[in-house]
């Protein structure tokens, strides 16, 4: 009776051990293929920015040992990268970096899509908006901007490198509001593509660049712009933006986040989110990745993608409120 029984488990064990085997190999082999790594925007943004930092430390350092090439894919606010990923559900081998548009795009009514339709591995920092003029810009400071707006909506050309309801947008009517701004709608707002605008601030064509603080630093370093205020709640302790006062430091009550972190394509496979989420906790303990983060004013905030999918669904209801009070709230 005994070796009947023997005979008869013998396969079952058999075949669950050959399974573990066959199930390592499959992860140990992963990945096998270049990551497809997506800049919702064109190269010189904070997106670009981050993702391109990103990838340098995570092949760099060996946390990733296949290719990480960046490819970028603008337009739409990150609507045209967030239609892409859309043929990407199920894949294991593309990764995307977004922030507050991912949601302003949704709750604007520009795009269907939403954060629903990604999936999110880690966030990795926040960072913050800038206010930038041209070096001879007449204005001193960024109240004296918001003044001149508040008398005259139309006196100040505002131009951002987000479409028109998204974060440059928003960031610059969060500050708008705040200092007594009423008609907000009536405000210039020109969107740009990537570099475009920082060419725009400096050739005159516009008064105003809302962008995020990355962008400003080397123009700003050079004395081509200067950089009026920053949207941070306390004044940056160190790298180039030190020097910039806030919103609150120039008697303006409002501050604006930008955080930013990394997905993958709806329904991306487990063991995928996993490897890259244990990637990016390694990367961002190493002294390279400080570095950068320094460099570019960034705040380090990580979380794991349990924590940062809870915190998608807590931001994406505080941004409808937002937008309800400014009136550009349309998705429900």
């Amino acid at each position: 009776m005994k070796n009947m029984m023997r005979k008869a488990l013998f396969p079952t064990l058999a075949a669950l051990v050959l399974a573990g085997i066959f199930a390592g190999a499959a992860s140990a082999a992963y990945p096998s293929k270049p990551f497809e790594c997506i800049a919702p925007a064109g190269p010189g943004g904070g997106w670009d920015t981050t993702m391109r930092m990103v990838t340098k430390v995570l092949t760099e350092k060996k946390l990733v040992t296949v290719p990480m090439p960046v490819i970028n894919k603008p337009g739409g606010g990150g609507g045209v990268a967030l239609a892409y990923l859309q043929k990407k559900k199920g894949k294991d081998d593309t990764i995307v970096v977004y922030s507050p548009p991912l949601l302003l795009i949704n709750l604007t009514g520009s795009t269907p899509l939403s954060y629903k339709n990604v999936t999110p591995i880690s966030m990795l920092i926040n960072d913050f908006g800038a206010y930038a003029v041209p070096k001879n810009s007449k204005f001193k400071n960024i109240k004296e901007v918001l003044e001149a707006i508040r008398k005259d909506p139309k006196s100040v050309k505002v131009g951002g490198t987000s479409a028109m309801g998204s974060m440059d947008h928003i960031q610059f009517l969060v500050a708008a509001k705040a200092a007594g701004v009423k008609d907000l709608k009536a405000i210039q707002y020109i969107a740009f593509q990537g570099g475009e605008g920082l060419a725009a601030l400096m050739g005159g064509h516009i008064d105003l660049l809302s962008t995020g603080m990355a962008e400003t630093v080397g123009p700003m370093q050079s004395g081509d712009i200067r950089v009026l205020a920053v949207s941070s709640p306390n004044r940056i302790k160190s790298g180039p933006m030190m020097t910039v006062p806030t919103l609150r430091e120039s008697g303006i009550d409002a501050e604006f986040i930008n955080w930013r972190g990394i997905f993958g394509p709806e329904n991306m496979p487990g063991p995928a989110v996993k490897y890259m989420e244990e990637a990016l906790s390694k990367m961002v303990k190493t002294p390279e990745w400080r570095e950068i983060a320094t460099r570019n004013g960034w705040t380090q905030v990580y979380m794991n993608a349990a924590d940062f999918a809870k915190f998608m669904d807590k931001t994406n209801n505080e941004y409808k409120t937002l937008l309800a009070e400014i009136g550009m709230l349309k998705a429900q």
